[in-house]
């Protein structure tokens, strides 16, 4: 998490310093010199994944309030009194965090964090807040609010998930039977109208012909996920063999995606554990039977979840990093 502090006063910045010294992150006082409060804030709610004010709440708000979009998106955002009494989350206090950092500070100083939400205050269990400590992406953010108000109301919520779920079951949640049912699910593939929790654990695999572009590869990555109903947020990575590491296609595609892209060996690709579809031809031309299935497996440690998939020119493969999710967050 990327963190931002502005103070007002000297106190203030006092205790941003001290904040920073366990909670790393820049710190800056606004005016002395310093960065104007518009400014501050509308270049940290770009780009930081936290910003904290030492100072009074009125003043965050007003800050921050041209830049609010969603909750999906929005940053932490936490306020301390220049005294360190509160820690005040105002803003994504579970997607974005701004619950767990308001702890974590107040922790630091001694304070009280004031926590509002009111799955939190209710002692409920909380989908988004869960969603985010077992790194998935939520795909329906407005469906938040049906699973939450059916918790709060005391009426049972039902969950299907792909993948075992380890620890008690919180109360009020059921498997849903039939998984039509589900009010929220935790998988790759979304279907149906639930509250939809995207692992993100996918490593994309990439075999290419010399020259794709960029937008043959964005192509054959929609197919790729229409064939298999696969969520695109699943993904986070890339990788291929290193014959690929100067295609100027490839790259701009992974850049364009947010994903870091990994290359290979064949030797390094030959070693992958697991069984993979052969091709003669790639085999003649790469040195390995098969660089997509091969390239996803390797990155990801883990094992594949779709085998090659071919269009246009393009192969693709995904494999999933190892996930455990847990009730006990």
């Amino acid at each position: 998490m990327t963190r931002a502090y502005l103070a007002f006063t000297e106190k203030g910045l006092a205790l941003a310093q001290k904040l920073a010294g366990a909670l790393p992150g820049t710190v800056d006082r606004c005016g002395h010199g310093g960065p104007g409060l518009a400014d501050w804030a509308a270049e940290q709610f770009a780009h930081a994944d936290a910003l904290i004010f030492v100072g009074a709440v009125g003043i965050a708000v007003r800050a921050i309030a041209p830049h609010c979009r969603n909750k999906a998106v929005d940053p932490a955002v936490v306020v301390l009194d220049e005294c360190g009494h509160f820690a005040v989350p105002i803003l994504s206090g579970h997607l974005g965090g701004a619950n767990d950092l308001a702890r974590a500070l107040a922790a630091v100083c001694g304070a009280v964090p004031v926590i509002t939400t009111a799955t939190d205050a209710n002692g409920v269990f909380a989908v988004d807040a869960w969603a985010r400590h077992q790194n998935c992406a939520v795909l329906e953010p407005e469906r938040i609010k049906l699973v939450s108000g059916k918790l709060l109301a005391g009426q049972p919520v039902y969950y299907r998930a792909d993948f075992p779920v380890t620890g008690t079951v919180p109360a009020g949640l059921f498997p849903a039977d039939p998984p039509e049912k589900a009010d929220f699910a935790l998988t790759l593939c979304p279907t149906g109208q639930a509250l939809h929790l995207v692992p993100r654990i996918g490593v994309l695999g990439i075999g290419c012909k010399r020259g794709t572009s960029a937008d043959t590869l964005e192509a054959a990555f929609a197919a790729f996920c229409t064939r298999h109903s696969l969520a695109a947020q699943a993904v986070t990575a890339a990788a291929s063999i290193d014959l690929k590491q100067n295609e100027p296609g490839l790259l701009a595609f992974c850049q364009a995606r947010g994903w870091p892209v990994r290359f290979y060996s064949a030797a390094q690709l030959r070693s992958a554990p697991g069984q993979f579809t052969p091709s003669p031809f790639v085999q003649s031309v790469t040195g390995v039977d098969n660089v997509c299935e091969r390239a996803a497996v390797l990155d990801a440690d883990g094992s594949l979840f779709y085998p090659k998939f071919a269009c246009s020119g393009v192969t693709l493969a995904l494999a999933c990093r190892p996930f455990a999710p847990d009730w006990r967050w």
